[in-house]
């Protein structure tokens, strides 16, 4: 993994409203195969809700690929973007070529989908016969069933906020750079908040248990990223090299849980430890997903305390949450951490998908 950027990451309707899928990804896929030195001879790309007609061939051609860069989409909801690259991966192990992988999402132009004529806001992540919930509902009974309060909850989401606003050096240098074609655009998302801000929310589900409220869900947004990937030995300068990847199956009813069975598949992948990570970046969906991974592979102290090692420039909850961008967006930010550590250096990306399931990828700074 030779390069990776991203877009801006705006809430839908807002700044890249305007902005279809197509070209959203085409962009990022041509400014992240300049610093590449080369453009791929396929991409492979990650979406969730847009129009169709292989997203991935389109954009590379939207991309100046030319005619002979082949593509084709996944789509693994979340982990669309992160089942993207690992696809791209071995596409590379098998032709020797370069290739390009990521995601986009363009909610504010998706097209509506209909059920019986009635627009629907939720395609069926299972079939009748398997619990199929409202991913609110989830995370909510997902909080309940793993004893996540709702003021860790909230102090997750104050954290995720601190961050990004503390480190948007970092933030700046996995972006786009210069201005994009579609102008003058930044992230919207990092606000300065304060506990008694985040206490006057009301719970998202009209329920006397329910937790999840407005700032500990991440907002839809619109954005695509994407990274470079190269035969190990074509790799010039410093790059990261993939050691591991895993798409894991769970519970549709808690998909939050699948995300830490996938880190530990990595991680055994390599012989190695979560104590042996230099760094973990974790798809921020929701506060209590994102903290019941923690929890589960040791990165908390079972109160408000999480791992410094953790979602180091914040994530999702500050960002928005792109659905089929997002697998990406935290491979990109896990590649420019690393790019900042020593040689050896091991970093995890992961996500858990609706429908049960969960998805890493373990690099390894070369």
């Amino acid at each position: 993994m030779v390069a990776g950027l991203r877009t801006p990451v705006t809430g839908r309707s807002r700044a890249l409203s305007s902005v279809p899928a197509h070209q959203l990804a085409g962009r990022v896929l041509a400014a992240v195969a300049e610093p590449a030195g080369r453009a791929p001879q396929a991409v492979v790309l990650g979406n969730c809700t847009g129009p169709g007609g292989n997203l991935g061939r389109v954009a590379a051609l939207d991309a100046g690929f030319g005619e002979s860069c082949v593509g084709w989409g996944v789509d693994a909801q979340c982990g669309s973007g992160l089942v993207a690259v690992m696809q791209g991966a071995d596409q590379v192990r098998r032709s020797g070529t370069a290739v390009a992988a990521g995601g986009a999402e363009s909610p504010s132009t998706a097209p509506v989908r209909l059920v019986d004529g009635t627009p629907i806001r939720q395609a069926r992540f299972a079939p009748e016969g398997f619990a199929d919930p409202d991913m609110t509902a989830a995370a909510d009974d997902l909080a309940a069933a793993c004893d996540i309060s709702r003021a860790r909850q909230d102090a997750f989401a104050l954290r995720s906020h601190r961050l990004a606003l503390q480190h948007e050096t970092l933030l700046r240098r996995e972006r786009m750079p210069g201005t994009a074609p579609w102008g003058s655009v930044v992230d919207d998302g990092p606000r300065s908040l304060s506990p008694g801000m985040l206490a006057r929310f009301r719970p998202l589900v009209d329920s006397p248990s329910a937790t999840v409220t407005p700032a500990t869900a991440a907002r839809i947004a619109d954005g695509a990223a994407a990274v470079m990937l190269v035969p190990a030995d074509h790799a010039p300068g410093p790059h990261l090299v993939i050691q591991g990847q895993a798409l894991v199956g769970g519970d549709p009813a808690l998909p939050g849980l699948a995300a830490a069975p996938a880190v530990r598949a990595v991680l055994a992948q390599a012989g190695a430890v979560v104590a042996d990570l230099a760094a973990l970046e974790v798809v921020e969906a929701y506060a209590s997903q994102a903290l019941a991974t923690l929890d589960d592979l040791g990165l908390t102290d079972g109160a408000r305390e999480v791992d410094p090692r953790v979602n180091a420039a914040g994530g999702a909850l500050a960002l928005g949450h792109p659905w089929g961008a997002s697998g990406t967006m935290v491979l990109v930010r896990l590649l420019h951490r690393l790019l900042e550590s020593p040689p050896g250096a091991l970093g995890v990306a992961a996500c858990a998908v609706a429908g049960g399931m969960g998805a890493a990828m373990l690099v390894e700074r070369r």
